[in-house]
């Protein structure tokens, strides 16, 4: 057997146990909506502390991550700044989004949204939205597994198919036991893949420059010695402006609890002490970034010229690895791949069809056709994504820090509808086409933007906050019972 089929089938056997992990906690959830979206609101702090770090670090991290280190150098810090600091409003706002779920069934964040500004059309548009930001985020983590599995196997395995089979799996599980199938496969990934990132980024810096330290020495007597001042390259090769990235930071780090499959999990905690303490700990999982990113800086000097989203794949297959090491890696990198995608694909069908389609034909759906409809959708989006990964030649982190310019322009309905009783459906809906008009128009025409460099989703928050502060100033508050639910929760 030569190594690189070997390689194939350690990825298969991981394929394998991972299929059968997310489809045996199906078997003990409740067949209704609640279960397959919210598994019941029976999560614990080990479910939810890997369901909330696998969920979001993912082929961006295993391999859009090292692909910044390798091609912008510093640059690709601005992970770890914005993740460290992104996490903390879950701390206030999750048990708030839980006990209100609790109390009113929710298990989206768009269905508690359109409650506390009684507006069905705010429910829709956010609908809309989800899933818009959801398709690219879907897309790069089918590059990913498409990618790793071409290349380990030098092109036998074509990009298509591997991400292909890997979705195949993701979605079977998906379809047969929802939130509860995901959390736990999320529990197995999240383990492999932190084993996988420390391994690798210890060991490929000793095997190619002697150590941690002496690569960065290296890379610092050498002609890339400007890739290690922050705050790093941009893809040109020119010096990133700060103004550049700290909004880069700034918006990533508003958005990223804003993303509905990680605000979701507020609803299936089991308590506001496992939410909470989940919360605390979290910091805790960013450390495998660390190493993940070291990858990307020791194949600088040792591999020049390679394709930045493929360095991981491709140094695996350049250094003298035992072909199970190979595929133990591999299957590490699938599983940061599979650990989003399946969280993603599950949230974005839920909200498709429970905050779209639902509301858009009150009546047509009870709770059984729902769950049916939120399955098909699975497979509706999964296709549109894989066209998109299969046809696009966008970069892994080029995708998502695009994507976070949307979702980013949900934060300050969620805060308005937590902090400020003021707030009012109006204001709320106008904020939010305010901020997504902006944000679009300025990520379509990036050229035509005040300050050159600046994150277009800090002028769609500008646009957002202001809309929404006036029109609620302008327009009748709703239900003080609502209103004081929310503000009280």
């Amino acid at each position: 057997m030569e190594d690189w089929q070997l390689a194939l089938w350690i990825c298969a056997g991981y394929l394998a146990v991972t299929l059968a992990m997310g489809i045996l906690p199906g078997l003990r959830v409740s067949k209704s909506v609640a279960g397959y979206v919210a598994a019941d609101r029976s999560m614990n702090v080990v479910v939810m502390y890997f369901v909330l770090g696998a969920s979001v670090f993912s082929s961006f991290a295993f391999l859009g991550g090292p692909g910044w280190a390798y091609s912008r150098g510093a640059a690709a810090y601005y992970i770890i700044a914005y993740g460290v600091i992104g996490i903390v409003p879950l701390y206030f706002f999750g048990p708030r989004a839980r006990r209100l779920g609790e109390r009113f069934g929710f298990v989206t964040q768009a269905e508690l949204l359109a409650h506390r500004y009684e507006s069905r059309a705010l429910q829709i548009l956010l609908a809309v939205l989800s899933v818009a930001v959801f398709v690219p985020y879907l897309t790069l983590q089918m590059k990913g597994a498409g990618l790793i599995l071409s290349t380990i196997t030098e092109g036998r395995v074509s990009f298509a198919a591997g991400a292909a089979i890997t979705y195949g799996v993701v979605i079977i599980y998906v379809l047969t036991s929802g939130v509860l199938g995901v959390g736990w496969t999320n529990t197995f990934q999240g383990i492999f893949m932190m084993v996988i990132a420390w391994f690798l980024g210890l060991y490929l810096p000793y095997k190619l420059h002697g150590g941690v330290g002496e690569m960065f020495r290296d890379i610092a007597a050498s002609d890339r010695a400007q890739m290690l001042i922050a705050p790093g390259l941009t893809s040109s090769g020119e010096p990133w402006a700060w103004a550049g990235f700290s909004s880069a930071v700034l918006v990533s780090a508003i958005g990223f609890t804003m993303w509905p499959h990680l605000f979701m999990k507020s609803y299936a905690a089991k308590s506001d002490r496992a939410l909470r303490l989940t919360v605390v700990l979290y910091p805790t999982f960013q450390l495998f970034l660390v190493p993940i990113l070291w990858i990307g800086f020791c194949g600088v000097l040792a591999f020049p010229g390679q394709k930045p989203d493929a360095i991981v794949p491709f140094i695996l297959t350049q250094i003298d690895l035992s072909p199970v090491l190979v595929g133990l890696v591999c299957a590490g990198t699938l599983a940061a791949s599979m650990s989003s995608g399946d969280s993603i694909l599950h949230a974005a069908a839920s909200i498709g069809i429970h905050d779209g389609a639902a509301q858009a034909f009150p009546g047509l759906f009870n709770d059984r056709r729902e769950r049916l409809a939120i399955r098909i959708l699975v497979i509706a989006l999964s296709a549109i994504a894989y066209f998109f990964a299969v046809q696009s030649e966008v970069s892994i982190v080029a995708l998502l820090l695009g994507a976070y310019g949307g979702v980013a322009q949900i934060f300050p309905l969620i805060f308005a509808a937590f902090y400020w009783p003021r707030a009012t459906g109006q204001g709320a809906l106008a904020g939010l086409i305010a901020g997504i008009t902006v944000n679009t128009f300025f990520l379509t025409w990036p050229e035509r933007a005040p300050i050159q460099g600046l994150h277009e989703g800090l002028y769609g928050l500008i646009a957002n906050i202001t809309t929404l502060v006036i029109v609620s100033l302008m327009t009748a508050p709703g239900s003080p019972d609502r209103i004081r639910a929310h503000v009280e929760a």
